[in-house]
């Protein structure tokens, strides 16, 4: 059986695709998350907030000016996962945060 004769089952479209478009497929499903500015974002970026955030539950204000580190893309294109000094669990819009 030659490379041309393969095929994976394409669960999403429930058909047969080839193994060389296989990869091109897989890849349509993958999130781009941009900044506020429009750079795109990855797992480990530094990013600034744009202006003042009040954090829910927290009951702190983050300012406009405050470096966020090694951030993490959480699937959705508007949301990144982070961490902060006292805050567990913050979730920031990409909308508010510019990258570094």
């Amino acid at each position: 059986m030659s490379d041309t004769d393969s095929y994976i089952y394409d669960e999403a479209s429930g058909e047969w695709v080839a193994a060389a478009d296989a990869p091109a497929a897989a890849a349509d499903d993958t999130v781009v998350v941009r900044d506020s500015v429009g750079n795109v974002l990855a797992d480990g970026d530094q990013v600034t907030l744009i202006k003042d955030l009040t954090v829910k539950g927290a009951g702190q204000t983050l300012k406009r000016g405050t470096l966020i580190k090694a951030i993490r893309l959480t699937g959705d294109a508007q949301e990144i996962d982070c961490r902060y000094e006292g805050i567990k669990g913050l979730v920031l819009r990409a909308e508010f945060v510019r990258k570094r």
